[in-house]
């Protein structure tokens, strides 16, 4: 009987790769070797710290790459140290191998050239992602194989079925929510990140995506794009928690108050934030996501090697790792992190693909329908705007 010839997993995961292909990785993982990869994250969740910890574990088991954490509170901060490494001429020996970034702060390294080229389709695993996500554009910028996409984030409503039957779907049946029941809905104060983002999904669903918030902004396109919004916001503010002389501080908050029963609904950038917090006893039980029938805002986020990276194999090593089946189930765990994955079931075989359809009764729908993320440009001027016309308030 003929043996078959051993083949790396990997290769017999992706049956149309090439000899030449896999021949092409062997030498990264080759080089990547013996590296240490400072992989530049947001620091400020212990869940999403542990993570990184185990997944740096596994890739030095697996690869002998070191991998060192490095905790940042903001990664336009890490963007400018990068863009000043530049001009100081470092351009091979940078202090960050690897970030966690999307929106802005992309678009920034990718327009100032501080960014690795055409590196993200060449990762092995980057077969299996679901590329029905928006994971080739970032706030609309191509992303050109300049990111690897890590994990996606939706604009989620949060509702109890007892107290509320029928979530609305879409932003006029939440208008008449709030005229039915006044002082028992609210959303948290611009530019808080969640508050932004509950802005710009009622100004896709107003606007129907117009095709200009897809587009850098214009004065005159804001105006008119925009005019649906204030009319909208000018009857919603007066029915809002507290008439909207307040707004509640943040997320955290505004589960607080759900939960106390004075409001009707909550709001997370995490699909399954709600089943998180029913498990930690922030949320009662029998808690529920709901979205618009047009969709609900989302993104996806990524990681970036810079230009600089000292250690560009290693760092494609981590992300290829950090989008594998292994990797990207412990990541969507509830109990771990529960974040969603970026991977296309259809692609993966065994138990993991059955475990990537899964999603607890309280986590957003898997048929909530996505709606891309804006152009960057117009944050600025939407957050102005607002703040302009109601932040007088506190």
């Amino acid at each position: 009987m003929l043996k078959r010839p051993f083949l790396p997993a990997l290769l017999l995961a992706l049956p149309f790769a090439s000899m030449t292909y896999a021949q092409d990785w062997s030498a990264v993982e080759s080089e990547a070797r013996g590296q240490t990869v400072y992989f530049n994250a947001w620091g400020g969740s212990d869940v999403i710290n542990s993570y990184i910890e185990w997944a740096a574990e596994r890739v030095a088991e697996e690869s002998g790459v070191q991998v060192e954490l490095v905790k940042i509170t903001d990664a336009a901060a890490v963007v400018t140290r990068i863009s000043t490494e530049f001009g100081a001429g470092n351009t091979d020996e940078g202090s960050v191998d690897l970030m966690w970034v999307n929106g802005e702060n992309f678009r920034r390294l990718k327009q100032e050239g501080l960014l690795a080229e055409s590196w993200a389709q060449d990762l092995p695993n980057s077969e299996l992602v679901d590329y029905r996500l928006p994971v080739t554009t970032d706030f609309t910028v191509p992303t050109d194989g300049q990111e690897s996409p890590w994990g996606g984030a939706q604009l989620t409503l949060i509702y109890h079925p007892d107290r509320l039957a029928t979530p609305p779907s879409n932003a006029q049946e939440l208008l008449g929510l709030a005229q039915d029941q006044p002082g028992m809905l609210a959303y948290p104060r611009v530019p808080d990140f969640h508050a932004t983002s509950f802005l710009k999904q009622l100004l896709l669903d107003l606007s129907e995506e117009d095709s200009a918030l897809y587009q850098p902004v214009t004065d005159s396109e804001f105006e008119r794009v925009t005019a649906p919004l204030w009319g909208y916001l000018d009857q919603l503010h007066p029915l809002l928690w507290r008439e909207a002389q307040a707004f509640p501080q943040g997320i955290a908050q505004m589960h607080s108050l759900f939960a106390d029963g004075e409001l009707l609904t909550s709001l997370s950038f995490n699909p399954n934030d709600a089943a998180n917090l029913v498990r930690s006893g922030t949320l009662p039980e029998g808690v529920r996501s709901f979205g618009f029938q047009r969709g609900m805002l989302g993104n996806i986020h990524f990681v970036a090697i810079p230009a600089n990276s000292k250690s560009k194999a290693g760092a494609k090593v981590f992300a290829n790792f950090l989008i594998s089946p292994e990797a990207q189930l412990r990541k969507a765990d509830l109990d771990i992190w529960g974040d969603p994955s970026v991977l296309d079931p259809s692609k993966v075989s065994g138990p993991s693909a059955a475990q990537l359809i899964e999603r607890d009764p309280a986590a957003l729908p898997a048929t909530t329908p996505w709606i891309a993320e804006p152009h960057a440009s117009w944050v600025e001027p939407l957050e102005k705007a607002w703040l302009a016309r109601y932040g007088a308030g506190s």
